[in-house]
């Protein structure tokens, strides 16, 4: 597997566990309960460790980007999904321009690596 093939994946992991410690950030309920707190330690304690990884192929700002602007998009579908939260059009907005800059960094970006 090629090197920026691997730090795609890596941060691909890095996502998913950000997104499944979130989700378990709000289970914790402010840290007053046990295991949640514990997996949302772990699981954010594994998704730096991929997003590390993912640094080996790619700039920190490329990285950063498209880790943070996934996240805030997949943890507000599981906040909608999971926790039944609404979010108002601001909201809706602003998370739309996250996913349009990601999308024009992606497609327009000759960023080292990228």
């Amino acid at each position: 597997m090629n090197s920026v093939l691997l730090g795609y994946a890596c941060l691909g992991l890095a996502i998913a566990f950000e997104v499944s410690g979130s989700t378990f950030l709000q289970k914790s309920q402010q840290f007053t309960k046990l295991l949640p707190t514990l997996l949302f330690v772990a699981l954010y304690g594994l998704s730096f460790f991929f997003l590390s990884q993912a640094l080996k192929s790619m700039p920190l700002g490329v990285a950063y980007a498209i880790w943070s602007g996934l996240g805030i998009v997949l943890t507000a579908a599981i906040g909608i999904i999971v926790f039944g939260q609404m979010l108002d059009t601001g909201a809706v907005v602003g998370i739309a321009m996250i996913v349009i800059g990601v999308a024009i960094m992606q497609l327009f970006s000759t960023a080292p690596s990228h």
